[in-house]
């Protein structure tokens, strides 16, 4: 018996595995990088070309289907959220809130895909939301038996924030396009 449902599936973990590999990576380099980018300017558009691209994949996760004008409406005002949330921030949660959109997302995709022969909605956000969560906390434990970096409860809660946030919205999405779509 094969251990994933599709070939699919089998992509989307190996993406969700790559990035999480890559987070847990600049526990080793991302300091010495974040000394040679200190110029604020520089670190200004790698953030926002991070933003563009973590809202392209939250909206394109949560809209496989044309939206309806309600739909874009949702959209722009849960994207307005999420600026005005990110810009609130320091440079390091921002970060976390990236990195960890970017992985929920691709959890959430390898969970629906296992779970889309039985059709269940609430599964993959309940898994994709715990291994998050887990994935998050051992990223900030790793830390722990790392010489220079410290264990920090807080970066835990943005891990957390970034999986629901990202699970929610396209959750929120998802559940407006099939109420919209069943009324027209």
């Amino acid at each position: 018996m094969p251990y994933f449902t599709s070939l699919r599936e089998k992509r989307y973990w190996f993406w969700a595995i790559l990035v999480y590999l890559t987070i847990l990576s600049t526990l080793f380099i991302g300091q010495p990088l974040a000394n040679e980018l200190r110029d604020q300017n520089v670190q200004a558009i790698f953030f926002l070309l991070g933003m563009v691209l973590v809202a392209t994949a939250v909206i394109i996760h949560g809209l496989l289907t044309k939206p309806s004008n309600i739909e874009y409406a949702v959209l722009f005002g849960i994207i307005a959220v999420y600026i005005m949330f990110f810009f609130r921030l320091g440079a390091p949660e921002r970060s976390h809130l990236i990195e960890y959109s970017v992985l929920a997302i691709l959890l959430h995709k390898a969970f629906k895909e296992r779970f889309k022969l039985e059709n269940k909605i609430f599964e993959p956000a309940f898994f994709s939301l715990i291994v998050g969560i887990a994935m998050g906390v051992l990223d900030e434990s790793i830390q722990l038996l790392i010489p220079h970096r410290f264990f920090d409860p807080q970066d835990i809660i943005f891990n957390c924030l970034a999986v629901t946030m990202a699970i929610g919205t396209s959750l929120l999405l998802h559940w407006l396009h099939r109420r919209l779509k069943k009324n027209r």
